[in-house]
Order: C-alpha cells, then structure tokens, then sequence
C-alpha cells in the first residue's frame, strides 16, 4: 500500500466490550468488519458465522433481534471484544489493515473486570497474530506486575467465524470450537 493511500484511510474505532462480570469466555475478533461497524454490532455481517455457532454451542437463538442474543450469551457466560482497539483498513478484510495504525485494546484491563474469566478464544488467524503482538508489547508491564498476567488464562485460537474465511464448512468450525469447550 503506497504512503500516500495509508494517509487518506481513516482511522476506524473498533466496539465497546460487551460483558458482564460472570464471563468465564471471552471472544476476541482482530477488528470488526465494515458491515458490524456500520450497525455497532459484534458479528454483524449476516453471513457470519459466530452467532450460529453460539447458538449450537450455547442455545444463544441466533434469530432474536441483536440485542436480545446479547442477552443470552452474557447470561451463558460469553464477553466480547477485539484485540485490536483502532486501525487504518480499506475494506473489511483483515489482510487490509495497515500494520503501522494498530492500536490495541486495554485487555488486561477488561480481564481484571472479569473474576470468572477462564478461557480466551480467539476467533481467527489475524486475532491470535495480533493478540501474540499485543502480548509482545505487553509483556514487560505483565510480568513486572505480579498482581495480573493474562497467560494464566487457557486461550484457544479458532478459525475465523467471518464469510471470508470459507476453507472450513460450518460443521468443521463447530467441530473445533466445541471442542474448545471441553
């Protein structure tokens, strides 16, 4: 991408986090796509896959209006958030976001809000990339800090639930992440 482009893209903010404080699994996206930031919804392309797969995983009824699916996968112990915080993309795809404009999210903050939190599934190649980076970044502030590390959670990467990953079929996607549930 020239420097010139890289200038012109605007900076995109990624969503809120969705949780409540009995969250023992928190997903984590890369950034959402065009289509989920244009509604403010997690997973809000209607070819995603996430929400069916939670329906399968969790009884969340992938039919209800957004806000009602919320409900029932916080009540099922289920957060939600992106690793990363803010970027420069053309489009929705992951492989379009300029490197240099990553902005990360606070996530040891969010994890000490979460007494519950056992498991960290992150919902693709381009999360656990930049989850690995954010660790990275990070690890000198954890590790000198004795009273948080986020490595003393279990932290699964899946495959992306995103449209634009269709090398797996759905039932090979459910597959995988019902076994992160064991």
């Amino acid at each position: 991408m020239s420097l010139e482009l890289h200038h012109e893209l605007p900076q995109l903010q990624g969503l809120a986090p969705l949780y409540n404080g009995n969250a023992r699994i928190l997903i984590l996206g890369s950034m959402p796509g065009q289509a989920s930031l244009d509604q403010q919804q997690y997973y809000g392309h209607p070819r995603n896959q996430l929400w069916p797969l939670l329906q399968q995983l969790f009884g969340v009824d992938a039919n209800l209006p957004y806000p009602l699916r919320c409900q029932q996968a916080l009540a099922a112990g289920v957060a939600f958030w992106d690793v990363i915080g803010s970027c420069q993309r053309a489009g929705s795809l992951d492989s379009a976001i300029v490197g240099d404009s990553i902005r990360f999210n606070p996530l040891e903050q969010l994890c000490q809000q979460l007494p519950d939190l056992q498991h960290i599934w992150l919902n693709g190649g381009k999360a656990a990339q930049s989850f690995r980076q954010y660790q990275r970044q990070h690890a000198d502030g954890l590790l000198a800090t004795n009273t948080f590390k986020i490595t003393t959670f279990k932290i699964t990467t899946l495959p992306s639930t995103s449209p634009a990953h269709a090398s797996l079929t759905f039932a090979e996607k459910l597959l995988l992440w019902r076994q992160a549930l064991a």
